[in-house]
């Protein structure tokens, strides 16, 4: 949907640039009019022309549009591989509570560290640092997912898969 919002200004300014050209074009100001039938030939030639010059405008405007979304790409492509780098693995944002204009509240994770931030227009102060197990307690973060090592504690078998359907999902859903 992005993509189209992107291109459809671009596409309608072309045609609006292309449109005073076509309408030059096609101007009688400074042609003769020949009512004659001697030049058959003449108006085979003028109609092959002006059908060349629609196929060369929207030849042209394949190539802009195709340019467009080129540079939409590439800079798309860019902005991940920035994101990716600068968060890192060991930093991630928990939570986010929005308190006012220019002010909210963060629970970062760093590390095996939950820390609550608070920011405002001009800083970041840090309020209060948590063990995860501090955290888990209080009720800041969610309780663990299960995990293999939760269900081999529990003496749970998993059940072996009967059809193909029951195949399919055990090999593409993650537990």
């Amino acid at each position: 949907m992005r993509t189209l919002h992107a291109i459809l200004p671009a596409a309608v300014f072309g045609c609006l640039l292309t449109a005073p050209v076509a309408l030059a074009a096609g101007s009688s100001e400074d042609k003769t009019v020949n009512l004659g039938s001697s030049d058959e030939p003449a108006k085979a030639a003028q109609s092959a022309g002006s059908s060349g010059s629609i196929v060369r405008t929207i030849v042209g405007l394949a190539v802009v549009l195709g340019v467009i979304y080129g540079l939409y790409w590439v800079l798309k492509q860019v902005k991940s591989s920035k994101d990716t780098a600068n968060a890192g693995e060991s930093l991630e944002t928990v939570a986010s509570l929005n308190l006012g204009t220019n002010r909210s509240l963060h629970l970062v994770r760093v590390g095996s560290e939950i820390v609550l931030l608070g920011a405002a227009e001009h800083q970041i102060t840090p309020i209060r640092r948590y063990t995860e197990s501090e955290a888990h307690a209080l009720g800041l973060l969610e309780p663990p997912a299960f995990t293999l090592s939760t269900l081999e504690a529990a003496d749970v078998e998993p059940v072996a898969p009967k059809n193909f359907m029951d195949i399919l999902r055990s090999k593409t859903v993650v537990r």
